[in-house]
């Protein structure tokens, strides 16, 4: 898969990103395509942190795949700095071709790149595909999940 760019996304991208993030019947539930406001302003507090990297994956300028990788610095595990892999969507058109694998690869090689000790994500429980996917690429339910909506 050559003909992908993989590189930081650009409020151009928003519109792309968000249409992923809402196609799906979690997504559809919590996702408002037709008010970027939030999101360009949650873009800006992205860009303006070092920490945070929102990533596209484009092919022949359409903007095809994303997700956000966060590096946090910690003092547990010896100081260990990691990385969290989060929205991780694939454009419809594009799911089964490699490219989820290609971004996932592209994310764990950029975690090494940036100085960290291990990668994590989280999937929702309901998307059992997507563990299956996760676990072919190396990853280990290793954990269970809280959440607390604010």
């Amino acid at each position: 898969m050559s003909d992908i760019e993989i590189r930081r996304a650009t409020e151009a991208d928003l519109p792309a990103i968000i249409a992923m993030l809402a196609d799906d019947s979690l997504g559809a539930a919590r996702e408002s395509p037709d008010d970027l406001a939030p999101y360009r302003a949650a873009f800006e507090t992205l860009a303006a942190d070092p920490h945070q990297h929102q990533i596209v994956a484009v092919r022949e300028g359409r903007t095809v795949g994303t997700l956000q990788l966060t590096v946090i610095p910690g003092l547990s595990r010896r100081g260990a700095t990691r990385a969290i892999i989060e929205a991780v969507r694939v454009h419809r058109d594009e799911r089964g071709s490699g490219l989820g694998t290609q971004l996932i690869e592209w994310a764990i090689a950029e975690s090494r790149t940036l100085g960290c000790q291990m990668v994590q994500l989280t999937s929702d429980a309901t998307r059992i595909d997507a563990h299956r996917f996760y676990e072919r690429l190396g990853f280990e339910a290793s954990h269970l999940g809280f959440k607390l909506q604010l």
